[in-house]
Parts: structure tokens; sequence; C-alpha cells
């Protein structure tokens, strides 16, 4: 497997895993919270065996295992909020803006790490963020949308994911990728369970309708999602890192094309609008976060 084929892979799955949380949490689980047990309790596992597997290196920095317990933390709290819109609203309006967050990240490094940009990486921030306000502003309302404030949602997500990413820059330094994916599995899992763990939500889960079936597409979305991201980090292992993260950035057009498929297909699959000028409108917003992004990544 070439690099490049690792890195469209790698996307490709990643959009099917936001094409099934979509599913799942607006479809099959009565709430947010009924959803994030089990995943919860899948991530403590995946944490505690990758700790056993590759324990923390002799005399490391505790400063850098405290940055990686923050950006987990804020990755943690962009997942719940991301969990949030896809119950609400449509996937191919919510994973455009929420992975548009390389543009923020530019904008921060900028600010707080002194980091020049080019005029050509400004362009981009600017193509990245029209193309992000003009998704969230040219979607159609639902029922569910009234009395919400639906349009900032995805937007604190993508800054989180773009704080998290800031903030993890000073800990690779003693702390290798595995260190990372068990210590945000970790962090993730344990606060999941936490805010989850009610009477209310078993009892919810109890009673969901096909209930295994459920569970199982869950597990296996949960399943195929490390398998995404662990192809991700051997595309950088063995390909030019500008080039991996522009092929990856087509996560959000991937998920687009996923969604028409379905929304054609198996209608009732995932929150779907229909309307032609509305799917111009996703598709032109989708292609300029892509491009932008791309650019960002390209030439940072």
């Amino acid at each position: 497997m070439t690099w490049a084929n690792a890195a469209l892979l790698s996307a490709s799955v990643m959009a099917l895993v936001s094409i099934l949380d979509s599913h799942l949490v607006s479809k099959r689980f009565p709430s947010v919270r009924s959803f994030l047990l089990p995943v919860g309790l899948m991530h403590l596992v995946y944490g505690v065996t990758m700790w056993s597997v590759f324990p923390l290196p002799a005399g490391v920095d505790v400063s850098l295992v405290r940055v990686a317990v923050l950006s987990s933390c804020l990755r943690t709290g962009a997942v719940v909020i991301m969990l949030d819109s896809l119950r609400h609203r449509e996937v191919s309006s919510v994973i455009p803006v929420v992975y548009a967050y390389p543009m923020f990240v530019a904008v921060m490094a900028f600010i707080l790490l002194g980091e020049r940009l080019t005029w050509l990486q400004w362009g981009a921030v600017g193509i990245v963020g029209s193309g992000a306000v003009m998704i969230s502003l040219g979607r159609e309302l639902s029922r569910s949308d009234i009395g919400r404030p639906g349009a900032a949602l995805p937007f604190l997500c993508s800054l989180l994911l773009a704080a998290a990413d800031v903030t993890s820059k000073q800990a690779p330094y003693q702390l290798t990728f595995w260190h990372l994916f068990w210590v945000q599995a970790s962090v993730m899992g344990g606060a999941f369970v936490l805010c989850s763990l009610r009477r209310t939500v078993l009892a919810e889960i109890g009673a969901l309708a096909d209930r295994w079936r459920a569970l199982r597409l869950l597990a296996l979305n949960e399943l195929i999602a490390p398998v995404g991201i662990v192809l991700s980090y051997w595309a950088m292992a063995h390909g030019p890192v500008s080039l991996v993260s522009a092929l990856l950035s087509s996560r959000p057009l991937l998920v687009l094309l996923f969604a028409l498929a379905l929304s054609r297909g198996a209608s009732d699959f995932l929150l779907w609008n229909k309307g032609r000028r509305l799917l111009v409108t996703k598709v032109v917003a989708t292609a300029m976060i892509v491009g932008g992004v791309a650019i960002i990544k390209m030439s940072g």
C-alpha cells in the first residue's frame, strides 16, 4: 500500500465513521448520553489495553503528560458538541464546519506561538472561513433547530479541536502516538461514562428498539475508527506530511458524497434536507473548505 492510498483510505474510513455517528445519534439512540455510555466503555477498554502495552517511558516529564491530558479534555468537549450537533442537523452541514479547524489552528499558531503566515495561507484561511459561514447560513432550519444556537455549535467544536491540536504540539517530544492515543481514549472514555452513567440512561438503552442491532453497529463503528487513525499515521510516516495532510482533509467532501448517495438510496438513514439550491451550496462551501484546508496544510 502506498502512502497516498493509505491517506485516502483513512479519509474514507473516517468519513464512514462520521456517517455512522450521525445515523446512530439521530436515528438509533434516544439521547446523546445513551450513545456516549457504551462508547465511553469501549474507549476505557482501549485506554487500559494500550496503557498495558505502551506504558509511559521512565523519567517522562510530568508536565508533558498534563499537556496530553489537557489536549484530550479539549478534544472530548469537541466530540460531545459535534455529536449533539449531529443529533439535530445534517452530517453534510456539520462535518465540513467542524473539520475547518486548521483555519483556527493557523490563527492560534500566529497569535500564541508567533508562527508567521504567508499571504497564501491568509487567503486560504479566508476561503475556509467563508465556506464554513456559507454552509452554516445556507442550510434550511428544521423544527429541532428552532430555539437552538445551531450555527454556533459546529464552530465551537472546530475551535476546541484547534485548541487541542495546538496544545498537543507540546507533548510528542517524549510521548509517542500510542501514548497520546491511550491518554485520549482514557480521558474521553472516563468523561463519557461519568456524565452518562445514570439510571435514566440505562433505562433508555434497555428500552431501545432493536437494541442489540444498534449496539452492534455502534461497536463496529468504534472498531473501525482506530483503523482510520492508524492508517493516517502510517501514511504520515511513509509520505510527505503536507501532502498526506492534504489528502486527509478530503474527509468532509467524502462525507458529503456518502450522505448524498444515502439520500438517494436510503433516505431514512440520515437527516437530509432536499433542494437543489441547498445541495449546490453544500457542494461549493465544502469544496472551499477542503481546498482551503489543503492549502493551509501543504504550505505549513
